[in-house]
């Protein structure tokens, strides 16, 4: 056992609530300027202390330190970086009605926000979601996975030591359907912003709008496309299907799972998909040579595994992997080989539902219409990505992808300037870029007028 946290019933909800309205009203009542600086000082520390954070990410998570070391804390601290920087940018306008009457608007907090994180990217998600609501002079209440609470709880340390007043940014582990329900059950929550499932998403909605209307951002699955054209390089094509399906063993919302190649492209493909198969490094979490690690939980793993048997099922073809990883490296750990299915048709399960594990699935078509027309064909729209040398094309196709987050020539890059969320079940809302800064205000309108008011009684 790594540690015992403790879970937040309702009463702890309601404390919490009650001292981040205290803290709120501190935090937004400080200059532009004087918020700034405290959020910095936080980056300044996520960037010292990374090493022990991805450590601790590791622990909690299972994933290689190669990746948490340089990708979870990194890009979180990217995030709160930028956020930081814009606020002295946050600002209303004026509007001018006639000669002696005007209108300006002031952008203002919400006031309290609630966010409620996953499991396979805690810090980083406590960081995109704490950053702007922060920024904007709100405070957060954060709910982590009750799988992987200890690295958002370390974030609230950091931010205290910056300078941020107490209750601006509480955590409150606990189970989803007990103290993620309070908080978006509470009167005192202005917004909540949610990352997970589709199912939870919905029950996260639906409460949100009974409680008290409040504003929600939803960001949730994905069954996302991967397109490989016949122009496409075949080592670059293979290049990006190995990283949409088996970074982080394959536990991200954006893979490209469906990965769409040409009838006549698709033996040279899977030889070169097979051969970078073979290149990966699974074993020590903590060695930096290994790229491949454990899924997050035993039971994560058995869905996993539940969903490879279905495919075998149901006829698809399993080029390599399709079982845990055996040896002595692998005996105490929730691990999956890398997972190839070949002769995949697009109503088979393992196309059709997000797997969230190192599985990767190989369908082949004839034509750009008919590939555009089955890439869409899905309740998910999250990502998508073309491989092609031909812009024109790129451009052409992307345009008619029903998702949110698109690559071309490329995979999985969300940089902090990047909005990013999906279309369809994939989400409502957006994380990152200068929009999310502005989601978590609301406008307040104000006209000014300068000669004597007349009334009509």
């Amino acid at each position: 056992m790594l540690a015992t946290v403790q879970a937040a019933g309702r009463e702890d909800v309601d404390r919490a609530v009650k001292s981040a309205q205290q803290g709120q009203k501190i935090w937004a009542a400080m200059t532009a300027m004087e918020r700034s600086r405290i959020l910095r000082r936080a980056v300044d520390i996520l960037r010292e202390r990374n090493d022990e954070l991805a450590k601790l990410e590791t622990l909690d998570t299972g994933k290689a330190y190669s990746e948490t070391s340089t990708v979870d804390i990194v890009t979180g601290a990217d995030v709160l970086e930028y956020y930081a920087g814009l606020i002295p940018a946050l600002e209303g306008c004026q509007i001018p009605l006639r000669e002696t009457s005007f209108v300006y608007t002031r952008r203002e907090p919400l006031g309290v926000v609630a966010g409620i994180g996953a499991w396979n990217y805690p810090i980083q998600i406590a960081l995109w979601k704490s950053a702007p609501a922060l920024a904007a002079g709100n405070a957060m209440i954060f709910k982590p996975s009750e799988v992987t609470p200890l690295t958002a709880l370390k974030l609230a340390e950091i931010y205290s030591e910056a300078g941020l007043p107490d209750g601006v940014f509480n955590v409150l582990p606990g189970v989803g359907a007990e103290t993620g329900q309070y908080l978006t059950d509470h009167p005192g929550i202005a917004k909540v912003s949610f990352t997970g499932g589709v199912a939870s998403g919905k029950k996260v909605m639906a409460n949100s709008a009974a409680s008290s209307l409040k504003e929600v951002t939803m960001e949730l699955g994905g069954k996302s496309p991967l397109i490989v054209f016949d122009d496409a390089d075949l080592d670059l094509a293979a290049d990006i299907a190995m990283m949409a399906n088996f970074f982080s063993s394959g536990q991200v919302c954006t893979n490209g799972t469906r990965v769409f190649v040409p009838t006549k492209c698709k033996a040279a493909f899977e030889q070169k998909v097979l051969a970078r198969v073979e290149r990966i490094r699974a074993g020590d979490v903590f060695d930096p040579h290994t790229n491949f690690g454990p899924l997050v939980s035993f039971p994560h793993r058995d869905n996993v595994l539940r969903y490879i048997a279905k495919g075998i099922e149901e006829g698809a073809r399993v080029l390599c992997g399709g079982d845990v990883l055996k040896g002595d490296s692998f005996d105490n750990g929730a691990w999956v080989a890398p997972t190839v299915f070949t002769d995949c048709s697009d109503d088979m399960t393992i196309v059709r539902e997000e797997i969230f594990g190192p599985v990767m699935s190989i369908l082949t078509y004839e034509s750009e219409d008919e590939v555009i027309r089955r890439a869409n064909d899905t309740d998910y729209g999250l990502a998508a990505g073309i491989v092609t040398a031909d812009l024109n094309l790129a451009h052409r196709v992307i345009h008619q992808l029903e998702a949110g987050i698109c690559w071309i020539n490329t995979w999985g890059e969300s940089p902090a300037e990047m909005p990013v969320g999906g279309y369809k079940h994939s989400g409502i809302g957006r994380e990152n870029g200068v929009m999310t800064l502005q989601s978590y205000t609301q406008v307040k309108s104000i006209q000014v007028e300068m000669a004597k008011f007349q009334s009509i009684f």
